[in-house]
């Protein structure tokens, strides 16, 4: 069976045909990237994708969105359209259709993509299991997390607000990290630090215990100096981070029970390479009692180029897989 995948962001909605069989994603084609605001409604891309596909497009669609779904209405933080799923059929001139939130569609990815997509990171350089629970954690302007149950029959995904868990520090630097934090917010979860703009106060709480004047940069100013080096206070801050999220990362599989984790997103998949030379292994790992436990489970990353089209595709394989 074919479909159309579509990964709707804030500044892109991308589109591909996926062919699907058995609950499973067989095929994928060429991803087609519009920017939203060349487009006044998502309708209107729609129609631009499938004259670019030649005037014809599947009547069905999978569509992974970011922001909340099950409402009747679907709104976006970044451009101005809105989804009323009671209507897609009739708009979109299709019979059957999903939605499902970006970082689900990422689980869904996890769940199908093959042991060529997957980079270890740290723990035993292992499959990902076949059974059991797997944490699903994705650091990038939020902080995306869910949980992927396999069984023997199949899988289910759980998206969680994970990332709105409570921040706990467990060094002097990231009390005061904190307590920076908390002079803006009555309670600091642990996406205020481990998520793309983090990195901001971060630095910031570096540069207040170095004694050094404090600049405001955004976050992406401060990514590319800490990846490049050419600023060693960045570079220290892109450390602080990968520690962070070692430990946050690591509550969230102990909390889950899971057997693996994963992470996935675009800003961990810049990371990777200072990912495996930090310290984010040993702070998963250290949990107490069960610091032996963490240390079994091996940690991925997700490297697929188009997680979210290839996730709701494998959201609406699995919904449909007796039909």
């Amino acid at each position: 069976m074919q479909l159309v995948s579509v990964d709707v962001g804030g500044t892109h909605a991308r589109f591909a045909i996926a062919e699907i069989a058995d609950g499973k994603v067989t095929h994928l084609g060429e991803a087609v990237t519009l920017k939203t605001a060349d487009h006044a409604s998502f309708q209107l891309a729609w129609q631009e994708f499938a004259r670019q596909n030649g005037g014809t497009v599947p009547r069905a669609v999978a569509m992974s969105v970011a922001g909340p779904v099950g409402g009747e209405v679907i709104r976006f933080t970044n451009n101005p359209w809105i989804i009323r799923p009671a209507l897609i059929t009739e708009k979109l001139d299709v019979d059957r259709y999903i939605v499902v939130n970006d970082f689900a569609a990422v689980a869904h990815a996890v769940a199908q993509a093959d042991d060529a997509h997957f980079i270890h990171v740290s723990g035993p350089d292992s499959p990902l299991p076949q059974e059991g629970a797997i944490s699903v954690v994705g650091p990038g302007t939020g902080l995306g997390v869910a949980i992927l149950l396999r069984q023997a029959h199949g899988y289910m995904v759980q998206p969680t607000e994970g990332g709105h868990v409570d921040f706990a520090p467990l060094d002097s630097i990231e009390d005061q990290l904190l307590a920076r934090l908390r002079q803006r917010h009555r309670r600091v979860s642990a996406e205020r630090v481990v998520a793309g703009p983090g990195i901001v106060d971060i630095y910031e709480t570096l540069a207040t215990i170095e004694g050094h004047a404090i600049t405001h940069r955004d976050d992406m100013a401060l990514w590319a100096a800490g990846m490049d080096g050419s600023d060693p206070l960045a570079a220290a801050a892109v450390d602080r981070f990968c520690l962070s999220l070692g430990s946050v990362a690591g509550d969230l599989a102990l909390a889950h029970g899971a057997k693996a984790l994963v992470l996935a997103g675009g800003l961990g998949f810049r990371i990777r390479d200072t990912l495996v030379a930090s310290g984010f292994a040993q702070r998963f790992q250290a949990k107490g009692r069960f610091e032996g436990a963490m240390a079994a489970l091996p940690v991925k990353l997700i490297t697929h180029p188009q997680p979210g089209l290839f996730g709701a595709a494998a959201a609406f394989a699995q919904a449909n897989r007796d039909s």
